[in-house]
């Protein structure tokens, strides 16, 4: 079929599933509880259409035919420049729009919404609510397909609707208990049968969604974000509303301040992030010139500083692919938020549905979707190939969030968790099949956001001094430190102020300490900003508890945080997040240990950046720290994979010329015989802060020590200059 016969096509599938979908609203087909959620839920979808129709008119884009050159756009681009366009909406109309299409998921609203598996299940009972749950989150996905126009998508999603809409219609309430079995035509259908089509639904369309994805993360031709920041007028705020992503008086006065800022300052933040980018090629000995795209993510708001740093990568040959955080099920990963984004409405309703997965997940689904990828990667091979890796822009600042556990929740069963596992680590092996990962690079940056409070102003320039520090000053102090470290056969870490860590870790043995070392020098590249030391971990040996008092981890919230490791493996852990012991494992085992049974401790490092520790201090944020920036302020251990994963066969070194050798552990170096058994597809990094340190000491084979740190304070000789900050802030 000829593309133009395609789009017909759909425009008739289409055309006949909205007037189904208008029809509904006023039939009485469905009987109670179910004909509320079938109501309102078409009432969504036609929203969905109003919105279409805007934006196939125009009414909700910006985008200019202008000169993308300018970071200011001329006067006679201020309507987008679109010669004879079509009016656009108002700001006031902007913002209404946007809450309209995320009021059902807000915080206020969440409790009676059919969004919230708590309440669906309340309603429409135990099976039914669960499933229903998932099919209005899957719809809520109209919102990104309409403004992307990505009008396949969209159909199949309101044929969906339907097909199941038309399994509840004459239908009533057969006579036995929990609707376990279909039995005649005047029957509510089964758990089983609605399961079925969301199953076949999810399979058959697998390839739509998958391919897609995977065409967006190495093709610039899907370019809707590219030109949203490129071509809009960014200092009128409207242009944070053509994304359809949830907008909040935070990204528009994060637009405001970096519109208000000098040139020469945006300048500087797009040019450390993009030169970290190239200098990451560089000190890796990797070939930037045989790369053509770079993955840029960030949030809204960002976009002058994305602007200039997109001019900066077309300088090195590169151009951006930009993708946004996935709203398909097939395409999510838990709760994580996986490429660009707007305001999060509700994280509870993310993590609410982390697990919907369980909906469909079976070996049959796994190799189906394997299998998908595989096909989409060969057909963007090319491309695949010419792929750098991503140039990330973190935040910090938003209100901290602690999840409340529902029971109503899906949950993965253990087979589907090791399935899942499975799907992960496979799925990672065919990316760095095509995506090479000896080949590529990254780099990420981090900035606070206005919702961090009213001295904003001053923590994001305080942040701007933390991300430019004196590389060179921290390269020759971290030097030192290495130095002392390779004289070691472990390091022990011991708590003191009410930190209970007491952990040995063994370290790599060196055979030519004249040409080698254990722990890599990181400064100002991949890893913004400057401030660490860090090895993969010898696992045998590798002894103790880990504790920290609190902790931020993937945003979330850690109280009380303990983990156990024998020789390097986790074997026991807790924290104090909830009531019950059952939960707090739970909560760990989902969201650090990713349902696997142990993980290694993937990286041992040590935090030098006192600044950035100050800084969280003076200001009372270091809660609100990302782990990028919050990982240099103290000693931090990860846990999963390495540093180096995928990637342990290419040679590192540091500025004075030495080979990191320390890249593998045993459990990497099972990729031999099998990948499979030797990554886990996670590193999730927690840091101990300087305060909670009693001390870090060198173990040498003799059994003599060497004191890193004392008491929260660097005491090797030649370090101490790191106090500095510590000390100036104790006479404030």
């Amino acid at each position: 079929m000829q593309e133009d016969e395609f789009q017909e096509f759909l425009k008739e599938r289409y055309d006949l599933s909205i007037a189904r979908i208008h029809e509904i609203g006023g039939e009485e087909t469905v009987q109670a509880p179910f004909s509320d959620y079938f109501r309102r839920t078409a009432e969504f979808l036609l929203m969905m259409e109003e919105l279409k129709a805007r934006v196939d008119a125009g009414r909700t884009s910006m985008v200019s035919g202008c000169d993308t050159n300018r970071d200011r756009i001329p006067a006679d681009c201020a309507d987008g420049g679109r010669k004879n366009a079509p009016q656009m909406d108002t700001l006031q109309q902007c913002e209404e729009w946007n809450e309209r299409l995320y009021q059902d998921i807000l915080p206020g609203n969440y409790e009676s919404s059919y969004a919230n598996p708590e309440y669906a299940e309340k309603m429409l009972g135990e099976g039914y609510g669960k499933l229903l749950s998932f099919l209005y989150t899957e719809l809520r996905g109209m919102i990104v397909y309409v403004y992307e126009q990505r009008f396949e998508e969209q159909v199949i999603l309101l044929e969906l609707f339907i097909e199941i809409y038309n399994c509840f219609e004459n239908a009533e309430p057969a006579d036995h208990s929990e609707n376990t079995s279909y039995g005649s035509d005047a029957e509510l259908p089964s758990y089983r049968e609605l399961q079925q089509i969301l199953y076949w639904f999810v399979s058959d369309y697998s390839e739509l969604f998958v391919t897609h994805r995977v065409q967006e993360a190495v093709d610039p031709s899907l370019d809707f974000a590219t030109r949203i920041v490129m071509d809009s007028n960014l200092e009128d705020p409207r242009y944070l509303y053509q994304y359809g992503e949830y907008v909040t008086e935070n990204e528009r006065k994060m637009a405001a301040f970096l519109n208000a800022l000098p040139e020469e300052e945006i300048a500087a933040m797009a040019d450390t992030f993009t030169e970290g980018y190239r200098i990451g090629f560089l000190a890796g000995g990797k070939d930037l010139s045989r790369k053509k795209t770079v993955n840029i993510r960030y949030q809204l708001g960002f976009e002058r500083m994305i602007r200039r740093a997109i001019q900066s990568f077309e300088k090195m040959g590169l151009r951006p692919v930009i993708y946004r955080a996935a709203v398909s099920t097939l395409n999510k990963k838990q709760h994580q938020r996986i490429g660009y984004t707007g305001a999060v409405p509700n994280p509870q309703y993310d993590y609410d549905h982390r697990a919907d997965s369980a909906v469909y997940l079976d070996n049959k689904f796994v190799e189906r979707r394997l299998g998908v990828m595989r096909t989409a990667y060969e057909e963007y091979r090319q491309e695949a190939r010419e792929h750098g890796g991503p140039a990330v822009v973190e935040v910090f600042g938003e209100t901290p969030f602690t999840p409340a556990a529902k029971p109503a929740a899906y949950q993965l069963s253990e087979r589907q968790q090791k399935l899942s596992n499975r799907m992960d680590n496979e799925a990672s092996q065919i990316t760095n099949q095509y995506i090479i990962g000896k080949e590529r690079s990254f780099t990420i940056i981090a900035f606070p956001v206005p919702q961090i409070g009213p001295r904003f102003p001053e923590i994001f320039r305080e942040t701007i001094k933390v991300n430019t520090l004196d590389y060179s000053l921290y390269q020759r102090i971290q030097q030192v430190l290495i130095d002392a470290l390779d004289e070691g056969v472990a390091v022990h870490i011991q708590g003191q102020n009410g930190n209970r860590t007491d952990l040995t870790v063994a370290l790599t043995a060196l055979t030519d300490p004249d040409r080698q070392t254990i722990f890599e020098n990181c400064v100002a590249d991949v890893n913004i900003p400057v401030g660490e030391v860090f090895t993969s971990p010898k696992l045998g040996g590798t002894n103790g508890l880990l504790h920290v008092k609190q902790v931020y981890l993937g945003a979330l919230n850690y109280i009380d945080l303990s983990v156990r490791f024998t020789d390097g493996m986790v074997t026991d852990y807790d924290c104090g997040n909830f009531a019950s012991e059952e939960e707090n494992r739970k909560y760990f085992f989902e969201n650090v240990m990713y349902s696997h049974e142990t993980l290694p401790l993937g990286e041992f490092a040590i935090g030098t950046n006192t600044t950035a520790y100050v800084m969280a201090r003076r200001f009372d944020i270091a809660g609100l720290l990302p782990i990028l920036i919050a990982e240099k302020t103290g000693p931090h251990f990860a846990i999963g994979d390495t540093c180096y994963s995928w990637q342990e066969d290419t040679p590192v070194y540091n500025p004075d010329g030495k080979e990191i050798i320390a890249r593998d552990n045993e459990v990497t170096l099972k990729r031999k015989e099998d990948p499979s058994k030797a990554y886990f597809g996670c590193h999730t990094d927690i840091t101990i802060p300087y305060e909670e340190i009693g001390h870090i000491q060198v173990i040498r084979a003799d059994g003599s020590r060497i004191s890193l740190l004392e008491n929260g304070r660097f005491v090797l000789p030649g370090t101490e200059e790191l106090n500095a900050p510590l000390d100036e802030a104790t006479v404030e």
